[in-house]
């Protein structure tokens, strides 16, 4: 058996390297999103005709990508519990599940999005759409690299190697639904 890398080992401010590296990263992107959505408030409340826009968003597909990505949370959160009991299997299967949410929620945006731009709803419509997809895009390109994570440490978790990082890929995930709970109220509820 191989030793671990220090990097994996070793500990800062009193918690493993991981950990705080991906909370690191999620600080970076808290900036990234925050500029955003700043923006889009600052942006939406200058312009009232925004509200005519967003009335042609569709709050029931937001809806349902609500819950589908807040029903794979919760198979992370299910993995990382398996991963701390040691059943790597488990905590892969579960990982996988919360995979798909992230695909059936990326088929749903892709349909939404196709939708909406065979109707002139695009990016170079106006400022709102601008915002909309801009946004959306960020965070779809968040969840796309979130299941490729998720996948490879899957790969892992399944023959009980690096079961810790079923947490960090876990924290991620969650801050990705996170920034969804803010976008779904912001682009569809708001109108």
């Amino acid at each position: 058996m191989s030793e671990m890398p220090i990097a994996t080992t070793r500990s800062a401010a009193g918690m493993p390297t991981a950990r705080l590296a991906v909370w690191w990263i999620i600080a970076s992107e808290i900036v990234i999103f925050g500029g955003v959505l700043g923006s889009y408030i600052m942006h939406r409340l200058a312009h009232g005709i925004w509200a005519d826009y967003a009335a042609n968003t569709n709050t029931e597909i937001g809806l349902i990508n609500t819950f589908v990505l807040l029903t794979s949370s919760l198979a992370a959160v299910l993995a990382h519990q398996a991963a701390e009991r040691g059943d790597g299997q488990r905590a892969a299967n579960l990982l996988y599940a919360t995979t798909g949410g992230g695909l059936v929620f990326l088929c749903i945006k892709g349909y939404e999005w196709s939708y909406e731009i065979s109707h002139g709803m695009t990016i170079t419509a106006n400022t709102f759409w601008s915002f909309y997809y801009t946004a959306a895009g960020i965070h779809a390109l968040h969840v796309i690299a979130g299941m490729i994570l998720m996948v490879i440490t899957a790969g892992w978790a399944k023959k009980n190697e690096h079961l810790h990082r079923v947490e960090i890929i876990g924290v991620y995930w969650h801050f990705v639904d996170v920034v969804w709970i803010f976008l779904f109220p912001l682009l569809y509820i708001a109108k």
